[in-house]
């Protein structure tokens, strides 16, 4: 099966590729992960702003935010091969990428184990890591195994809010489709907010309605925080169950929503959160 799926990785690779591509820019969290997986971080000359595991990473240059582009920051560290998350944008600034004639390889966007799993298949074989590719996958696939055992003991499923901002006093979540919600299944939980699509606001009543049982938040520092007064302020939060009982969570952003190599530790860490080591 592993080996099947490189297969149908080169299949999806441009051919504009170089043979051995020597200086790789990373366009997203999850892709640089995988990049330094294989054992082929030495190839990196550049990444985006969402790559910051592991730490090594962060003495490259930054060329920006994976959804907010310049062309030229890229394209500057004179890369011959760029791999991208899907959701790599704007779309004006890859399409300029992508007619450089600099190999541009985008990987598939699916918030699944399996999606993981066809990331790392084109990536090592676009980057001539076939051999680690089927290590780091069936690695990856044990890993899961143990993510699946431990939300199969989950009694009662709690319902979770995750909450990505609270700028304005507007509660923005995850909802149907989103990368949020996939980790939250995975973990034994159920995505307490219903009714919309990907990340939104919501408003007070839809808040108070979605009663979640715990509120999860990626852990930052900053601008960004939110902070334990920040939900006891709000006149929605405060009065969900979570808040009530105290129940709020916080947890590595890219661990819990990269949908990379780390995905099992990211929602082993939320199976605990959720329900005790004892449960888990």
């Amino acid at each position: 099966m592993i080996r099947a799926l490189i297969a149908a990785a080169a299949l999806l690779a441009t051919p504009a590729l170089a043979d051995s591509p020597q200086r790789v820019v990373s366009l997203g969290g999850a892709v640089t992960e995988i990049v330094v997986a294989l054992g082929a971080g030495d190839l990196l000359v550049g990444r985006d702003s969402t790559s910051t595991y592991p730490a090594q990473v962060l003495e490259l240059p930054d060329v920006g935010y994976v959804r907010a582009l310049s062309p030229e920051s890229v394209l500057s560290l004179g890369p011959d091969l760029i791999l991208a998350e899907a959701t790599a944008g704007p779309a004006e600034a890859i399409e300029v990428l992508q007619e450089t004639g600099v190999g541009y390889v985008a990987l598939p966007e699916k918030l699944t184990p399996e999606g993981v799993t066809q990331k790392i298949a084109l990536v090592g074989h676009v980057l001539g890591r076939e051999a680690e590719a089927v290590a780091l996958t069936a690695e990856f696939e044990a890993r899961m195994a143990e993510v699946r055992r431990a939300a199969a003991q989950v009694q009662t499923p709690k319902r979770v809010l995750f909450v990505l901002s609270l700028q304005g006093g507007r509660v923005m979540a995850g909802g149907a489709g989103s990368s949020a919600e996939a980790i939250i299944q995975l973990a034994g939980g159920v995505n307490a907010a219903q009714g919309f699509h990907g990340y939104k606001q919501m408003t007070d009543e839809a808040v108070l309605q979605a009663a979640p049982d715990v509120i999860l938040m990626m852990d930052r520092r900053g601008h960004l925080a939110i902070t334990p007064e920040d939900i006891r302020s709000h006149p929605a939060l405060s009065a969900t169950p979570a808040a009530m009982n105290g129940d709020i969570q916080r947890l590595d952003g890219m661990l819990l929503l990269g949908f990379g190599p780390r995905t099992p530790q990211g929602a082993l860490a939320l199976n605990r959160a959720l329900y005790g080591a004892a449960d888990s």
